[in-house]
């Protein structure tokens, strides 16, 4: 694999990826937050593939598998509990005006995030999440295949969705000082 040999990548996923997924799925009882964990590692150690110095594959994968179940949960307990701060501080008279400010922040902390993105990253993202784009309307509309297609839009949402929790968790202290 360390040679980019793209067959011995392959036989690694179809040996590891469903008990990798079943591991996931038995901690976090959600079907899609447990494929995306399972991809998202095996995208990293295709990335990696050069640089990574694995000395016991199956280990490795579960010990990967294991860390990204770990930060799934707590990041799904920060947008927990912060969906709860919101409903218990919201009052009919503070909506609005509050709304707006952390609607314009947050489009702001979205466009910054998408700058950050290859261009036509950028463009399969838009199309996706912005224009409603299927995948093969988009693989039409900018001459990619559908899995590169694919590729680019987990990409971006990989990059957004830890952009922006990074921006949530710099703005979560503020929040307590507004009151």
């Amino acid at each position: 694999m360390q040679e980019s040999d793209e067959r011995a990548f392959a036989e690694i996923y179809k040996r590891y990826s469903y008990q990798l997924f079943t591991v996931a799925y038995g901690k976090l009882k959600s079907k899609e937050a447990a494929e995306e964990l399972a991809q998202d590692l095996f995208e990293n150690l295709w990335d990696k593939r050069r640089s990574a110095q694995i000395q016991q594959l199956k280990p490795y994968l579960f010990s990967a598998i294991r860390y990204r179940i770990i930060n799934y949960i707590k990041s799904e307990k920060v947008r927990t509990s912060y969906e709860l701060f919101c409903r218990l501080t919201r009052t009919d008279a503070d909506t609005g005006t509050e709304a707006t400010v952390a609607l314009n922040d947050l489009n702001e902390a979205l466009a910054a995030g998408m700058q950050q993105l290859s261009e036509k990253t950028q463009e399969v993202f838009r199309l996706s999440r912005l224009e409603q784009c299927t995948i093969p309307e988009i693989s039409v509309r900018v001459n990619l295949s559908e899995k590169t297609v694919e590729y680019h839009l987990r990409k971006s949402l990989k990059l957004l969705r830890s952009y922006l929790r990074n921006f949530l968790l710099t703005v979560w202290p503020l929040l307590f000082f507004i009151r």
